[in-house]
């Protein structure tokens, strides 16, 4: 059941009458968002109370915009919440009992409001705030007033913004007044009253999917050159750097994290994701902890010392979604010792990649990007036989409906990005869902959003049963150096007013997934496919060469072009899809890259060519190449040369573990 909080939201004086700002709109649309005022925010709050006894069920019901973490008496409970619109904002539900003790205790949350227009949270919309109840017997024993001290904290201040408008970087700064906040014994003397938050309009639902899990990590080697400390984690993870030192007052370190070292055994802080990781921190002439807020993907610290200062420990705590991996190899692939390390790579890309969503690129974006992360998603639940987080890219993306019926690209942030294929793909995801959990409930929750979806495309773009003028990009393939010649203009920004292969091989694909789930309901087909199929066939299929031409308007034929008809089982004859196939054999599956591979392998398992499926997955210029090239998790692509911004962990390529898992593929993609 829902908890009805008793606490009120508060925040400081700053925030306590702004008004919330509308950060939604269509991707095309002009709207100009500054955002410049009120950005990197760090606020704290404290409030000390007493409990007669300790029960065993006290729980705390937590939330806060953008973002928390959570003490009590000084320990670390948890942070939060996973990303969501403010229409169905996400609340915490922690037990505390273990924190807590008889008679004086002191809660402290340190929240976040980041401020930027990204694809991390739904920020810049001036909502700061925090919400909490605890509950013990039943009964709300402290709830969130202004009888709660707060104050900014004064050690954090920005050195500058990485990715697209990602994060900040953080000058850390140890002799600031309120290190150490969250302490029992800390003075706050000095701290403000809270204010209540006028006009909050959120909408609260508890938080379907588990809070993040730490794991410290100790490092494999640390080589010192000078004042310089090279720290290697030996293998790439998600989170903070954390750091014991001491030194005069002042004293400044410069860190940079990197995931590859330069050829002079330096660390690459200039990612090829085009981040730069160079931060600060300042010493207070104690010895002193590191407290980075924000997170990193990282594999090598260096630290460049003040020439009286001393590193007095070293670690990197890791943070990741729970994961229990509950299925192993397909027995006829795990005799193959290339599969067997793919494996072992997408296994643990899966493991240390997932978050409090599914990202693709954990440096760059921090994205919950709904095609890719389709795939993604499968294959965590494929992995661990937990749905939680392929519910929750479901759910949330239909919520975004409320921001434009067809859907947008990346959800829970305030970065508004459409691009036509990913809505389609959640369309499969839903049957793949159910053919994998059995949950007709579920399945019926879903189906009229899924119908709703496809008309809102048949309305908006259907004209002779196929997709045109489409003001959603197309992406077809990506990296965009993998779409082969592909012979439609499908500009980001621009409206593409050409029908093509593409985008219609995957609204054919979805109105199939569509009937489907009526059938399984036993309902009416959503539509009848016929004359989409009977169109689709028309326009783009050439019947003398047994090939499909990129677009209406062109002769041109490319691989990329005729993966998707393949995949989805829309080549009229067998001359054609042979014809595929043959190639397919001799140029290897790494012709492709995101978004055909995974398409292409389930047409593999589809016709039962096991033989060419283990071919592909073990071709060396695919996962091979990543893993010949030292990568310890997934990379944006084959090679770290695929592109010009090239992520060096990026979740969707761990798609192969669901081909290689000892599953029924056969029943899931049939």
């Amino acid at each position: 059941m829902e908890h009805t909080f008793t606490g009120k939201w508060i925040t400081t004086e700053e925030f306590a009458r702004l008004a919330p700002r509308n950060i939604f709109h269509r991707q095309l649309e002009k709207v100009d968002l500054p955002c410049t005022e009120h950005r990197d925010r760090h606020i704290l709050f404290r409030r000390r109370f007493s409990v007669s006894k300790v029960t065993g069920d006290e729980t705390v019901f937590i939330t806060a915009d953008d973002y928390f973490k959570l003490y009590v008496n000084g320990r670390f409970v948890c942070q939060g919440p996973a990303p969501s619109y403010h229409f169905q904002y996400n609340y915490l539900e922690v037990p505390v009992s273990a924190f807590l003790q008889k008679g004086e205790n002191v809660i402290a949350v340190h929240t976040l409001y980041q401020g930027l227009i990204n694809r991390v949270w739904q920020s810049g919309d001036l909502r700061h705030g925090l919400l909490l109840d605890l509950v013990q017997g039943g009964r709300v024993v402290l709830s969130s007033d202004e009888s709660f001290l707060t104050a900014v904290h004064g050690a954090y201040s920005e050195t500058g913004v990485v990715g697209y408008d990602t994060q900040f970087l953080e000058r850390y700064d140890s002799r600031a007044p309120e290190v150490g906040f969250e302490a029992p014994g800390f003075d706050d003397s000095t701290w403000e009253k809270a204010c209540v938050k006028e006009n909050d309009d959120h909408v609260l639902v508890s938080q379907k999917s588990y809070s993040l899990v730490f794991e410290e990590i100790a490092p494999v080697s640390v080589k010192r050159d000078g004042n310089r400390i090279i720290i290697d984690f030996g293998s790439e993870y998600v989170g903070y750097l954390r750091l014991s030192a001491r030194g005069r007052a002042g004293d400044c370190l410069t860190i940079l994290c990197g995931q590859e070292l330069n050829p002079d055994g330096s660390v690459r802080y200039k990612l090829r994701a085009n981040c730069r990781y160079e931060e600060e921190w300042i010493l207070s002439g104690k010895t002193d902890t590191l407290d980075w807020f924000d997170y990193k993907a990282f594999r090598y610290a260096e630290i460049v010392l003040p020439d009286c200062a001393e590193l007095v420990d070293v670690s990197f705590l890791c943070r990741h979604y729970p994961f229990d991996l509950a299925v192993g190899m397909r027995p006829a692939f795990g005799k193959n010792e290339s599969l067997r390390k793919i494996w072992d790579l997408c296994v643990r890309t899966q493991k240390y990649g997932v978050q409090e969503v599914i990202q693709d690129c954990m440096e760059r974006e921090k994205g919950f990007y709904l095609g890719d992360g389709c795939y993604t998603a499968l294959t965590q639940f494929i992995l661990t036989k937990d749905d939680t987080m392929l519910r929750k890219l479901i759910d949330d993306g239909f919520s975004s409906e409320r921001i434009s019926d067809t859907l947008l690209t990346c959800m829970d942030g305030s970065m508004m990005q459409e691009i036509a294929e990913y809505p389609l793909i959640l369309i499969s995801t839903v049957l793949w869902h159910y053919r994998l959990t059995k949950d007709k409930e579920y399945l019926a929750q879903n189906a009229p959003k899924a119908f709703r979806l496809l008309d809102a495309y048949r309305h908006r773009y259907e004209k002779d049963c196929l997709l045109r003028d489409l003001d959603r990009w197309c992406v077809v393939e990506w990296p965009a150096n993998f779409r082969q010649g592909y012979d439609v203009n499908i500009e980001e920004g621009k409206v593409c007013h050409e029908a093509h292969v593409s985008i219609n091989a995957y609204y054919l694909e979805a109105i199939r997934s569509a009937n489907k789930i009526a059938r399984l309901l036993g309902i009416p087909d959503y539509r009848d496919e016929k004359p989409v199929l009977e169109a689709f066939l028309r326009t783009f299929y050439d019947i003398k060469r047994h090939v499909f031409r990129d677009g209406e308007n062109t002769d041109h034929v490319c691989p990329v072009g005729n993966a998707f008809p393949y995949a989805f089982s829309l080549f009229p004859d067998k001359e054609g899809r042979d014809s595929f196939l043959e190639a397919l054999e001799k140029n290897g599956i790494e012709q492709f890259s995101f978004f055909c591979t995974f398409p292409v392998l389930t047409g593999l398992v589809r016709e039962g060519r096991y033989d060419l499926l283990e071919k592909c997955l073990a071709s060396p210029g695919a996962w091979l190449r990543i893993l010949a090239e030292g990568g310890t998790v997934t990379f944006e692509g084959w090679g770290r040369d695929t592109k010009w911004n090239t992520s060096l962990f990026h979740m969707t390529l761990s798609f192969a573990a669901t081909f290689l898992a000892d599953v029924d593929l056969e029943d899931l993609f049939r």
